[in-house]
């Protein structure tokens, strides 16, 4: 059974779609916003008066940068209605198998022909550092541009969230996963090109090994990522991240009906500087 599904109306996480996602570690959605959703949330997020003036650059460790901006709190703007629809809250509830609240969510940049590379790694690498005690967490990554091959797509090893919590070091401004083990890993689990239009969807757990090569092509990579955490996993820390904060899930309509296309209040964007797994650039530190 593929790991890959086609959005509509009276989807909802099955058994066996359950079952997939904890035998591979993930599902894609196609479709999960439709052509009109993202439009909305594409120019909500390259509004000058939002996220991008929250932006900040992180080394590769190979000469190259890229941008991206973190908020704790989804809000009530377009961007909040996204991280807060049932399509997406309750997919992640299913799959995850009770309550999540909004860990946060980010906007990933990788500008044309000087995007810089992600690190193979654990979203759990930098979460268990941040006191979540167990990996009972996943992300919804959303496309805002095409994903491909050409413009640095996600990467991910098929299965590899059953190996457990991999030993995480700085490379570049990044935290990333134990070379040696991970290349051990390469031979014996598929590697995954996850190309994705947008509004698809890759849900994903947070054990995942993942990675993404540097933008070498004349195309964009932005990319819209919400990560949920279970409520019964209150990070044991205080942190950059939030506490368990209980989530006010809204219609699938709400996106489009939403009229606040930007509004940055209450999502307590992150200050760089607070997070020890992560390295700015200096020029914007």
């Amino acid at each position: 059974m593929p790991a890959d599904f086609k959005f509509s109306e009276d989807f909802s996480v099955t058994d066996d779609i359950k079952r997939q996602f904890e035998d591979d570690g993930f599902i894609i959605v196609r479709g999960l916003l439709d052509s009109e959703e993202i439009s909305l949330l594409k120019t909500a997020v390259e509004s000058d008066d939002g996220m991008l003036k929250q932006a900040f650059e992180l080394n590769d460790g190979k000469d190259r940068k890229s941008k991206m901006c973190l908020w704790n709190h989804p809000g009530n703007d377009i961007t909040g209605m996204v991280g807060r629809c049932e399509k997406v809250v309750t997919t992640s509830e299913k799959l995850l198998g009770g309550e999540v609240y909004h860990y946060h969510t980010k906007l990933m940049m990788k500008e044309a022909f000087t995007g810089g590379q992600f690190v193979w790694h654990q979203d759990y690498g930098y979460w268990y550092k941040n006191g979540c005690l167990f990996p009972d967490m996943l992300t919804a990554f959303i496309p805002v541009d095409r994903a491909d091959r050409r413009n640095g797509c996600l990467q991910i090893l098929k299965g590899s969230h059953k190996c457990g919590r991999i030993e995480h070091v700085m490379i570049g401004g990044q935290t990333g996963a134990d070379l040696e083990r991970v290349n051990v890993l390469k031979e014996k689990l598929d590697l995954m090109y996850v190309e994705m239009d947008p509004g698809d969807a890759l849900f994903f757990h947070c054990n995942l090994l993942h990675r993404s090569d540097q933008n070498n092509s004349e195309f964009r990579r932005w990319a819209f990522l919400c990560a949920y955490n279970m409520a019964s996993n209150d990070p044991v820390y205080v942190h950059h991240c939030p506490q368990y904060t209980p989530i006010k899930k809204v219609p699938n309509s709400a996106i489009r009906t939403c009229t606040t296309m930007t509004d940055m209040t209450g999502k307590d964007f992150m200050n760089p500087k607070d997070d020890k797994t992560i390295k700015v650039s200096k020029d914007k530190a």
